[in-house]
């Protein structure tokens, strides 16, 4: 089984830790993930259908992995999940 398929499936038990909002992606939001990604390596992020109107979702996951230096390991509907790059 490949790497992110693995990291998928660990991601399927966990709870959104962090949820995005109308303000969108925030200097204090992104080092809040990066904080959470080095104290747990795989989280999951709920963007709330205020934070959907700003853009396109896949593009957004995109942004927040790349400002936060997170490998983007899943995206279906409002749910994003990042992983720590090594």
């Amino acid at each position: 089984m490949n790497k992110k398929r693995r990291l998928r499936k660990k991601a399927k038990a966990l709870e959104p830790i962090i949820r995005i909002g109308k303000s969108g992606l925030t200097e204090n939001l992104i080092k809040e993930i990066r904080r959470q990604l080095k104290k747990r390596k795989l989280i999951k992020i709920k963007l709330l259908r205020s934070a959907e109107e700003r853009e396109n979702r896949k593009k957004f996951a995109e942004e927040i992995a790349e400002k936060t230096g997170s490998e983007l390991v899943h995206h279906v509907g409002f749910v994003v999940v990042l992983h720590k790059k090594q």
